[in-house]
């Protein structure tokens, strides 16, 4: 039977129609999270255009830059960090009442801090930290109970640090130094409160009673009532020198061994008395004891996968909850447990839908692991190749979607990420899949956590064969194009079914996927006549790569070359404009259906 195609826009009206209905709507159709954002828009200068996709007529947001949504729809994430923003900040960001993030670091944005930002019950951080803001901390922040981080430093507020922050439980971090604040202090409840470059504040007591004057003594009134002479003035102030330079060195021995005490226990995990729900923001801590219990004493047969960063296992916790727990090597680095710690704040704050979350950490002076919630539908790389009653499991418009969350999600890490995070090994097996099958980045900011080294040159190269761009291979050099290459591996693979690197086919055939696929296109091969060369692939895939264009094959091959390489959002146009993922053979009609 000829050939014939079916067109029809079946994911694209059921992505709309997912859409309207998780909008916040008003009774006139108008959607408020909608009106706040380009609230903000309005009110910023914005000299790069970051915001351009920002539309008032749209009636969803979800898809604009900059923006990041909860699963029910509703906009969980305000990220603009360093894009050269400046203007005031619309009072309207109290109407994201869903807002869970606010970072707007690193801009010059000025005049006052919105009082109607008390108003976002959710918010756990808010960073408005190296911009230009004046006028007093609004009293209202002390209505955010769940506030984890603030950071409000290096800003030009002036008046007393508001009596209300004392009343959130909550806090990890909060950074109010290098501003002009005065007055006296609230008891504020965070681990880290820094108050430095505030040369106007005082504490409960008055100025001089913090700095006290040194003890002084009156020669003559010592002389007169003691009646001694000036050979006795003489010895009394050596006597008085000496002991105060014993005293100093006393005192300083005594700081350097509580230091040394502090850093050794400091390595140690949680003992069995210690509270096991200290959090570092909205991070738990877990205890070794309590993950080995989990994972059944690391046991094999828990297993979920290996990799260049570690061993994941399958755990359930004690109330129920299954996670995977990473186990991470090299973890004796020589950041410590502070850079660990800060590595550990960097990676939980990345949050996107197609980010895998960090549920929680645990660190001991021999161990550093990682906990993430388990995803059931595995990986992508587990996937791939399985099939279900002889169909694959992944069908076309599956890869597809795969694919644009994959990119999606390293586009965040990129772009919206201060610093920005290379991923340096995207690969099938670290695109996790959710309950509906929606790509999921893992193991993300793992290689800087176990680099702690300047930029992103290293001296270990981290990845995995035939998924590593050559110029990292060969200088050590990491960069967003090292992340492209990966991704055009993984289309690769998404296409072919193929695996990166594969020993265990024939002598007469590559190893290496991508120089088989470079052969494949260059050579214009004929869609029958190379037939026995695709032996080892599924006969719906064969079909399948023999219908793609050779002028597309060569589009994805230039994604994996070092002269050619795109940025991650040319590769999504890519996939959206072409016929790539959309075309399925019907072995029964004899048909090819065009999503």
């Amino acid at each position: 039977m000829a050939p014939h195609f079916l067109f029809s826009k079946p994911l694209f009206l059921l992505s709309a129609l997912l859409h309207l209905a998780s909008a916040t709507l008003s009774p006139s159709g108008v959607n408020f999270e909608v009106v706040a954002l380009m609230a903000i828009k309005y009110d910023l200068l914005d000299p790069h255009n970051v915001l351009e996709n920002w539309d008032s007529n749209s009636v969803d947001p979800c898809s604009w830059r900059m923006v990041t949504c909860s699963p029910d729809g509703y906009v969980s994430v305000l990220g603009l960090p360093s894009q050269s923003l400046s203007g005031v900040l619309s009072p309207g960001i109290g109407n994201l009442t869903k807002l869970e993030s606010v970072l707007l670091q690193n801009n010059d944005i000025s005049g006052p801090i919105p009082a109607t930002i008390g108003k976002l019950e959710n918010l756990q951080t808010l960073d408005l930290s190296n911009n230009v803001f004046s006028g007093q901390i609004p009293s209202s922040l002390g209505d955010l109970k769940k506030l984890n981080y603030l950071r409000l430093n290096n800003n030009s507020l002036t008046g007393p640090c508001p009596e209300s922050l004392s009343k959130v439980e909550g806090l990890t971090l909060v950074d109010l130094s290098y501003n002009n604040l005065s007055g006296s202090l609230p008891k504020i409840s965070a681990r880290t409160f820094k108050i430095v470059g505030n040369p106007l504040i005082c504490g409960p007591n008055n100025c001089s009673a913090i700095f006290p004057e040194p003890l002084s003594f009156a020669p003559d009134a010592l002389e007169e009532n003691l009646g001694f002479g000036k050979s006795h003035r003489k010895a009394i102030a050596f006597g008085a020198s000496f002991s105060a330079a014993f005293i100093v060195l006393v005192l300083i021995g005594l700081l350097v061994w509580w230091r040394y005490r502090h850093n050794q226990q400091i390595f140690f995990d949680v003992n069995d008395q210690y509270d096991p729900e200290v959090r570092l923001g909205h991070l738990r801590r877990y205890t070794f004891k309590e993950l080995r219990a989990a994972t059944d004493h690391f046991n094999s047969k828990n297993i979920l996968g290996r990799g260049g960063f570690g061993i994941v296992y399958k755990g359930c916790l004690n109330d129920g909850t299954l996670v995977a727990v990473k186990r991470l090597k090299d973890y004796n680095t020589a950041g410590g447990e502070i850079q660990f710690q800060t590595e550990v704040e960097m990676i939980s704050l990345a949050v996107h839908r197609n980010l895998l979350k960090l549920f929680g950490f645990c660190s001991t002076e021999s161990e550093r692991l990682l906990v993430y919630p388990f995803m059931p539908n595995g990986s992508v790389g587990s996937r791939l190749r399985d099939h279900i009653h002889g169909q694959p499991a992944l069908d076309w418009a599956m890869r597809k979607r795969i694919a644009l969350g994959t990119a999606r999600g390293l586009v965040y890490l990129h772009e919206q990420c201060d610093p920005k995070i290379i991923h340096r090994d995207v690969k099938a097996a670290n695109i996790l899949l959710d309950e509906d099958f929606e790509a999921v980045v893992g193991d993300f900011g793992l290689a800087k956590l176990l680099d702690h080294r300047d930029s992103h040159v290293t001296t270990a190269v981290r990845g995995t064969v035939g998924h590593i761009a050559p110029e990292y291979l060969s200088t050590g050099q990491s960069s967003e194009k090292t992340d492209v290459f990966g991704f055009g591996i993984l289309l690769l693979e998404l296409i072919t079914g193929q695996k990166a690197l594969d020993f265990g086919r024939g002598a007469n055939q590559k190893g290496v996927m991508l120089d088989w696929v470079t052969i494949l296109a260059c050579s214009f091969y004929n869609a029958y006549g190379n037939y026995t060369r695709l032996n080892s692939t599924n006969s719906r895939e064969i079909l399948f790569i023999q219908f793609i264009p050779p002028f597309q094959w060569i589009n994805l091959i230039l994604c994996t070359r070092n002269l050619h390489l795109w940025l991650l959002g040319s590769c999504i146009v890519l996939i959206k404009q072409s016929n790539i993922f959309l075309v399925e053979w019907n072995s029964l009609s004899g048909s090819f259906i065009l999503f």
